[in-house]
């Protein structure tokens, strides 16, 4: 239980470098006249992700969840995986990345690098390590929960930031 807890505190100072880049390509962003979306759904979102995080923890401790191998270390597998995507989708679009939608007028869609096989393949990573990482040690119903609540809420998020971009590419 230790070596997950350690694992999920690695995701965690992990996410905090992804608010950073956020944070720092934001304000990139409203220097170039970038305008935010969804503001309403953002902290739901905020607070899934770091409830996510709590849900593992808790779960194997509180309810003795044991490391079961044939699942958990292929689930490791894909958690990292989820995480060279992400990374790729952040290298991809540079500045444009944002855990926020921020869309900035006139910039061209990005169709290199993972966007030029999905159209928002940052969430695909989402899905996977949302699902897989509770399951590196067998929190069943965090992965359970969080899947279903990430569902609903992904639903709002894609609507928003299919919008945004309408919106964008008819300024173009």
């Amino acid at each position: 239980m230790i070596w997950y807890t350690l694992l999920i505190v690695a995701v965690a100072v992990e996410r905090i470098g992804e608010l950073v880049v956020a944070h720092r390509n934001a304000r990139w962003s409203r220097a170039r006249g970038g305008v935010e979306f969804g503001r309403r759904h953002y902290p739901l979102l905020a607070l899934l992700h770091a409830g996510l995080l709590v849900g593992c923890v808790a779960e194997v401790w509180i309810a003795g969840r044991s490391f079961v191998p044939l699942v958990g270390w292929p689930m490791l597998a894909v958690v990292l995986a989820a995480q060279a995507l992400r990374w790729w989708c952040i290298g991809t679009l540079g500045p444009q990345w944002n855990t926020r939608v921020i869309v900035v007028p006139g910039l061209p869609l990005v169709g290199h690098g993972p966007y030029r096989r999905l159209r928002h393949p940052n969430y695909v990573a989402v899905v996977a390590e949302g699902i897989a990482l509770p399951l590196v040690h067998n929190a069943w119903l965090t992965a359970m929960v969080f899947t279903v609540c990430n569902a609903a809420l992904l639903t709002v998020r894609v609507r928003c930031e299919e919008r945004a971009l309408t919106m964008a590419s008819s300024t173009r």
